[in-house]
């Protein structure tokens, strides 16, 4: 099972990474809270102090085509925040 899926790189996780220490993922969402602290130590050589989790239920689509309503859901997916030690940094855009 991979866990960490990928990172959420928006403007206000960037903000809250800035000041407050704390990275976001979407995360799989069978995994618990010792997993993905695991798996983010592991891959980013920091120390984890905190996670929180959210889990998104997808929401409802529809649209208009012509062949009729198209209608379906979005996927389901779960959010993973990280709070890191002091001093500790995730530069997500290192390697590109």
């Amino acid at each position: 099972m991979d866990i960490l899926i990928k990172p959420i790189l928006t403007e206000k996780m960037t903000a809250q990474g800035e000041k407050l220490n704390r990275y976001g993922f979407i995360v799989d969402p069978r995994a618990n809270k010792l997993q993905i602290k695991s798996a983010v130590e592991a891959m980013y050589n920091v120390v984890v102090m905190d996670v929180n989790t959210i889990n998104y239920m997808g929401k409802l689509k529809s649209r208009y085509t012509k062949h009729g309503l198209l209608v379906g859901r979005a996927d389901n997916y779960k959010k993973a925040i990280v709070t890191l030690k002091d001093g500790d940094k995730i530069d997500f855009y290192s390697n590109i």
